[in-house]
């Protein structure tokens, strides 16, 4: 294991630098020139020179690179051009706000959408399968927007249940009055096509001979499904989890938007509308090493939850 381990953390020096030299060269040469960006379109040649001579865009491309990659090193991505604001800091005040609702809503979907999928497949081929099947389509059909107006006109206009907008600096406050409506909303649209994935991943287990050798030896089936189907199938699960993890500290940008959350969805989109690129560079490096991060602990995951898979 030790071994496995030291071996992807080593093999993730050159994934990484390959992003690093992918996303600098890409801003460089295709995001087009941040002095004029930043100048807009009544600067002067002279303000435009000044400019790039503030952010070091007149040094050689090496010396550029160099900068950047100290950055990464250091964790120091200088500051928003937007804002002002340190690009560090930026994410570390952002994160807070988008965990608060994206955890809850990733565990949501788990503990939800496993008994679902499972109850579904015990009921196999059923009226009850077949009516979830129907209503689970016409679910994964509708727009996350028709969501969102349906859920603020009706929990939070009609019944006053829930506020449309707000945050606090008290995490309770958030987690109890303003993160529930949106994670309400990103549940039930989650909800659907996870268990229609789940359902399809334990009907694929329950057609395999182990399980057709323990209806032989007597086992009921809430037992086969318990105790057999369902950990062989939580590695499938386990990477379809894993996949969806690294939005967890990205946040939504659409739930972030509508529901005014100061998360890091939303500030990434700002920037994006921005050209804010200090942002943007930082999000992407960010965004890559995380989902490396994920990736591994994942293939970790697998040895625990069948002690079969052998780790290479």
């Amino acid at each position: 294991m030790a071994a496995y381990l030291i071996r992807r953390l080593w093999q993730m020096i050159p994934t990484l630098l390959g992003v690093v030299l992918l996303v600098f060269f890409l801003f460089k040469y295709f995001g087009g020139d941040p002095a004029e960006i930043l100048g807009g379109l009544n600067a002067s040649p002279e303000q435009i020179e000044a400019i790039r001579e503030q952010l070091g865009l007149n040094k050689p491309v090496w010396e550029q690179l160099f900068i950047f990659l100290k950055q990464i090193v250091t964790f120091d991505w200088g500051k928003s051009w937007a804002t002002n604001e340190s690009v560090a800091n930026l994410f570390a005040s952002r994160l807070p706000a988008t965990l608060t609702v994206m955890l809850p809503i990733l565990v949501l979907e788990v503990l939800l959408a496993i008994p679902f999928a499972l109850g579904v497949a015990y009921v196999r081929g059923s009226l009850t399968d077949r009516s979830v099947m129907i209503i689970t389509t016409v679910a994964v059909s509708i727009s996350l927007l028709v969501y969102v107006i349906v859920a603020q006109y009706v929990f939070a206009f009609r019944l006053g249940w829930f506020p449309v907008q707000g945050w606090t600096d008290s995490v309770w406050t958030n987690l109890t009055t303003y993160a529930p409506l949106p994670v309400l909303v990103a549940v039930a649209v989650a909800l659907a096509p996870q268990t229609r994935l789940y359902r399809t991943f334990f009907l694929d287990e329950i057609g395999h001979d182990y399980v057709r050798t323990a209806r032989a030896k007597g086992l009921t089936e809430k037992t086969i499904l318990l105790k057999h189907v369902l950990r062989n199938a939580m590695i499938p699960i386990l990477t379809n989890v894993a996949v969806a993890l690294p939005g967890v500290f990205v946040g939504s940008f659409l739930l972030e938007v509508f529901f005014s959350i100061p998360g890091l969805g939303r500030e990434i989109l700002l920037a994006v509308n921005r050209s804010d690129y200090p942002v943007i560079q930082a999000f992407a490096i960010y965004i890559a090493f995380l989902t490396m991060v994920v990736n591994l602990l994942t293939d970790l995951l697998y040895k625990l939850v069948d002690p079969r898979v052998v780790l290479k």
